[in-house]
């Protein structure tokens, strides 16, 4: 009886796997294939270059300066517009997995009603709550239920079998919620050393115009090293926003977990302080 809520659950979670995989399998692509368009006719335009000569004009806005960074640029694009994505998907599934209302207060809610002893509308406020916050809790309600009616267990293997199914729950629920984060964690890395790549570019060809014979042509020098600059800003922009992201999900996750945690516990407390005292008299 202890495995039986958890059965039904689980095809669901490897469907909802599945689905994200595929969501992040697509995405990458279409990021790429987006970045490279907006390269070359969004930054490229002419309009954004003095006389309309994009391969000699000096750019006249911000955008004619980005598509002077050269080709590494699409590259920085493509994470930039990865990070984003990525980072609209986990607020949203996050959110959905708080549920509809503030998780402190349904955490102190559902304290307030174990406190009581009133098992049954702590589940009803979790049909309220809704999200992976409130069904773990409510599924540790059902065990809750199943083992006051359960008479071939003691006290202490009752109290383990609602423990036993709330960390089942919670570890069914828990990688949903970091699905796609080691992504933006990746691109913190790869955004730097991409950018980095695209600056030790640019310094090749800034030096190869310092090499070459006689006095160095100063626009081709000053193009490279701008080329180079670019790069680096890009980069490092992209791994900035990428660690905030990332940071910013994580600490909602923990949040989560926390509220799972306490709230676990309290159910497995009052069960264990209830049923001892009804077990001694």
């Amino acid at each position: 009886m202890a495995t039986a809520p958890s059965k039904p659950t689980t095809p669901v979670k490897k469907e909802s796997s599945g689905t994200s995989s595929t969501f992040a399998s697509l995405v990458i692509p279409i990021c790429f294939v987006i970045a490279v368009l907006l390269f070359i006719f969004v930054l490229g335009d002419p309009s954004h270059y003095k006389g309309g000569d994009v391969e000699h004009g000096e750019p006249t806005d911000y955008f004619g300066t980005i598509h002077k960074g050269g080709p590494i640029v699409p590259v920085l694009m493509t994470c930039f517009l990865m990070m984003a994505v990525f980072s609209i998907e986990r607020f949203v599934v996050i959110n959905k997995a708080a549920g509809t209302g503030n998780v402190d207060a349904f955490v102190r809610k559902i304290n307030a009603f174990l406190n009581q002893g009133n098992i049954d509308a702590a589940s009803a406020e979790c049909d309220k709550q809704k999200g992976s916050v409130a069904n773990v809790i409510k599924s540790g309600l059902k065990k809750y239920r199943e083992m006051e009616a359960e008479e071939n267990l003691d006290v202490d293997q009752k109290t383990l079998a609602i423990q036993k199914d709330i960390e089942e729950a919670t570890a069914l629920e828990m990688p949903m919620l970091e699905q796609n984060l080691t992504i933006i964690a990746t691109l913190v890395s790869v955004g730097t050393l991409i950018g980095l790549l695209g600056t030790v570019v640019g310094m090749i060809g800034a030096f190869r115009a310092l090499a070459t014979s006689g006095a160095p042509n100063q626009a081709e020098l000053s193009s490279h090293i701008s080329e180079a600059l670019i790069n680096t800003a890009l980069g490092i922009l992209t791994s900035a926003l990428s660690i905030i992201s990332y940071n910013v999900f994580t600490s909602k996750i923990d949040k989560l977990t926390y509220a799972i945690d306490e709230t676990g516990f309290s159910i497995v407390q009052t069960f264990a302080a209830s049923h001892k005292n009804k077990a001694r008299y």
